[in-house]
């Protein structure tokens, strides 16, 4: 959907020029049609005081992940209403907020968010996902970052670069941006560096446990990449081989240096 999160991003998803009882029949009509846009509905069917037995009688959604839903619905509010604290900032990324997220709801800069949280030691740690699930010692580990204490991540004092893959396949995309991620980190083990990829897609070649020597399944978004390139501290980061998605934010990570 190309989206941050769940909604908080400036983008509406409903005309704002809308009157609530227009607006209401609108949710109401949408949350019957399953597509991507769906949980964005959900999100404001909750904002409008629809209830989530209503809700989960209009689209079937399994009310556990409605009253999910509803939590971070509750914790953008306290983002919004209340004074930016350390506890709050940590609550927020436990609950999934992106940093451009919370720069919205406080009307600030997300290079200002990140570099408060990085100040306060506020940081993602990577966990393993065991490719040989325990049998063998899995030698291309995945990892996957999120806010917790214990860090997984296995990196090393050698020389490296990272590759930024293609994400999300779209309509019209074929597999020559994997196909080049995929020789870029064949070519740069033949030359003696370590590759590690970045990129969102499990069903890629790219993404397969022999191609790197580490894989980061991340967003391909500027925060997610600065972490991983603040924990690998590599040489360069190649990001022209994976489309349109790694080249949207090739200016952004060169402004953060």
């Amino acid at each position: 959907t190309g989206r941050y999160g769940l909604g908080a991003d400036g983008r509406h998803i409903i005309d704002e020029n809308l009157s609530k009882e227009e607006k209401l029949a609108l949710i109401r009509e949408r949350l019957k049609m399953p597509n991507a846009d769906r949980i964005f509905f959900v999100k404001e069917a909750l904002k409008l005081n629809i209830s989530v037995d209503e809700i989960f009688k209009l689209s079937k959604i399994d009310k556990w992940f409605l009253h999910n839903i509803k939590e971070i619905l509750d914790v953008e509010r306290e983002i919004k209403n209340k004074k930016l604290s350390n506890k709050l900032i940590k609550k927020a990324k436990e609950c999934g907020f992106s940093d451009i997220q919370i720069a919205y709801l406080k009307g600030k800069d997300e290079i200002e968010v990140r570099k408060l949280r990085r100040k306060n030691k506020i940081e993602p740690v990577y966990k393993l996902v065991d490719t040989c699930a325990g049998e063998f010692d899995a030698k291309q580990p995945y990892f996957y970052s999120t806010y917790e204490k214990e860090n997984e991540s296995r990196t090393s004092n050698k020389k490296k670069v990272i590759i930024l893959g293609g994400g999300p396949n779209r309509i019209g995309q074929g597999i020559e941006f994997d196909y080049c991620c995929c020789h870029a980190a064949y070519a740069l083990k033949e030359i003696g560096y370590e590759a590690v990829i970045i990129n969102s897609n499990p069903e890629t070649v790219s993404t397969d446990y022999d191609t790197s020597d580490r894989l980061y399944f991340e967003p391909l978004t500027i925060e997610d990449v600065l972490n991983v390139i603040e924990r690998e501290r590599p040489l360069g980061v190649i990001v022209q081989l994976g489309g349109q998605t790694p080249l949207n934010i090739s200016k952004g990570l060169e402004k953060a240096g």
